[in-house]
């Protein structure tokens, strides 16, 4: 599976399209769509700009995204940046009024398992977000199953992101054989290495703005549907 991953927490200071507003991320995943992506990530944002995940927030993006294509899966994140209080995620979640197809939880944070929980309560497939083998460790112990695996290898040195990435591969391989579907995605300068590790190794990865800036020949990316292109002519050949 390719996913787009459309904003994260980028600002319009760091790239002029990144898609902010539920109109913005809906004609984005239209144009990612049209490339063979198949499923986006969103974070959505309030009328300031800044993220959230309050019931209104989080229907206005999915809402717009699935108008503008039906049958795309979207998925939001829950990061503890966003609401740094696990109650406070664990209720967002439980008061929202049009769920998402899936969201991430990212393992190592306070609370992970509780909001993957509530997640899983209402029928929202689960995303744990793996960065460090330890956050694997950490993931193996719930007791809420997740439906995909993010191995996210945060470091900027190719190198190093790869060797996590090894590393973190095989503790899911020692602890969790035959688990759930890993998607293997790096960022900043690890992106597009990892990236083609991840179709090499024949797993799940996705490519966007949230992700990295730039091409595969460090030019700057006009805007997300530019990586969706190069990533998948790098997937083909």
């Amino acid at each position: 599976m390719w996913k787009a991953s459309l904003n994260g927490t980028r600002s319009r200071a760091e790239h002029p399209a990144v898609p902010l507003t539920a109109a913005e991320l809906a004609a984005d995943a239209v144009r990612c769509a049209a490339l063979g992506v198949a499923a986006v990530h969103v974070h959505p944002r309030d009328a300031e700009g800044v993220e959230s995940l309050s019931p209104l927030v989080i229907a206005d993006a999915v809402t717009a995204i699935r108008a503008a294509r039906p049958g795309l899966p979207v998925g939001v994140s829950t990061g503890a940046w966003i609401a740094p209080d696990p109650t406070a995620r664990v209720a967002a979640v439980r008061a929202w009024s049009v769920l998402p197809d899936f969201a991430s939880v990212n393992a190592h944070e306070d609370g992970a398992e509780a909001v993957a929980a509530a997640l899983h309560e209402r029928g929202v497939l689960v995303e744990a977000g793996l960065w460090t083998v330890d956050a694997v460790r950490a993931w193996r112990r719930w007791r809420v199953p997740a439906g995909r695996l993010l191995v996210e290898c945060l470091a900027d040195d190719p190198d190093q992101a790869l060797a996590d990435a090894a590393d973190m591969l095989a503790t899911l391989a020692a602890l969790a054989p035959g688990g759930p579907p890993v998607l293997l995605h790096g960022e900043g300068p690890a992106t597009w290495p990892v990236l083609l590790d991840a179709v090499r190794r024949g797993l799940d990865t996705r490519i966007g703005l949230e992700d990295t800036l730039h091409l595969p020949d460090g030019a700057p990316a006009p805007d997300n549907a530019a990586l969706v292109a190069h990533a998948h002519a790098l997937g083909t050949t």
